[in-house]
């Protein structure tokens, strides 16, 4: 018999300083039975620094949601669809393969990856020179260590502060508190 998802709920208050945008979210994420704690934290932590492009780019009217993550390789982790259901970001989170990343920059407007792991580094090395080609591409690398702080806050019904400041995001709740400087590779 196949193991289920594990449901987790988070009320997230984002205060993003930097792009002048404060909202709260209520959010369900599945976490799938391979995924950590930390992986699903760094997925909420993405969806984050980026929620500012609801306003931004889709002017409040588009749909910003996590999608089908390890259950789905051909779905983003978090993605940005506007209105019309164009893709406008699409995030990944992890150390993808070429292959899916191409795939996705010809169906998003923007494709993010948030690398986070201590192999980051290596993964990075071999695929650089591969990824060059993808001009809607970011990649953005979290400290490993930040990253497992993340884990210490997951909890099955979360209630969680973002504060983005100069880019760092705090992200903290009455388990704690992790701080994370993103650092663009590409």
């Amino acid at each position: 018999m196949a193991l289920k998802s594990t449901i987790f709920k988070a009320t997230l208050s984002i205060a993003d300083i930097d792009h002048s945008y404060y909202a709260d979210h209520a959010l369900t994420l599945a976490r799938h039975p391979s995924e950590t704690d930390e992986r699903m934290m760094v997925r909420l932590a993405a969806l984050a620094l980026n929620a500012h492009a609801l306003q931004d780019v889709c002017q409040g009217d588009g749909t910003l949601a996590f999608g089908a993550g390890l259950s789905d390789p051909d779905d983003p982790d978090v993605s940005l669809t506007d209105f019309t259901g164009r893709k406008r970001l699409w995030i990944e989170v992890g150390q993808p393969e070429e292959k899916p990343l191409t795939k996705a920059c010809s169906r998003a407007d923007a494709v993010l990856v948030y690398t986070f792991h201590s192999a980051a580094d290596v993964w990075w090395r071999g695929i650089e020179a591969r990824l060059a080609r993808l001009e809607k591409l970011q990649v953005w690398r979290l400290p490993a260590d930040a990253a497992k702080a993340l884990a210490a806050l997951a909890e099955r019904n979360m209630q969680l502060q973002a504060t983005l400041q100069e880019g760092l995001l705090t992200l903290s709740s009455s388990q704690g508190s992790a701080m994370l400087e993103p650092l663009r590779w590409k």
